[in-house]
């Protein structure tokens, strides 16, 4: 039940923007950079949470200890999720975005999507955007 209410509020809320992407295969890697990136924060290990950012991310931020201020003060449900569920891969604005479905300690459920981009070989996040819930009428 909870994986179809995820889904329904992950379709509803980028129905209107995803006619323009084009929807990419699934990518193992760029998964488990995020979810080895989130197995961190669990652990409250930014030193390698960090290592899973990009080079601009790396650099507007400077050290772990600033990124992970910025990770638990803006987005505490990457911090601390309850579920982590894939979504859709989608190209956008020329680069890979990966929709990602959380809900957090209080039942809350988020959809972010995940910029990456590739670094040496391997993927890095490059930029989390939390998707706006629609309006729902009354």
């Amino acid at each position: 039940m909870r994986n179809a209410v995820l889904g329904m509020i992950a379709g509803l809320g980028l129905a209107g923007a995803v006619w323009a992407q084009e929807v990419l295969t699934p990518n193992p890697q760029i998964e488990g950079t995020i979810r080895s990136q989130i197995d961190a924060f669990l652990q409250d290990d930014f030193v390698t949470a960090f290592t899973y950012a990009s080079p601009g991310i790396r650099g507007m931020f400077g050290t772990p200890e600033n990124f992970g201020a910025m990770v638990r003060n803006g987005y505490p449900m990457v911090w601390r999720p309850s579920d982590v569920q894939f979504g859709a891969l989608r190209e956008r604005d020329g680069a890979p975005w990966q929709q990602v479905l959380i809900e957090d300690a209080e039942g809350r459920r988020f959809v972010l999507e995940y910029r990456m981009e590739q670094v040496d070989g391997a993927w890095r996040i490059s930029g989390v955007e939390v998707v706006p819930a629609p309006d729902v009428a009354a």
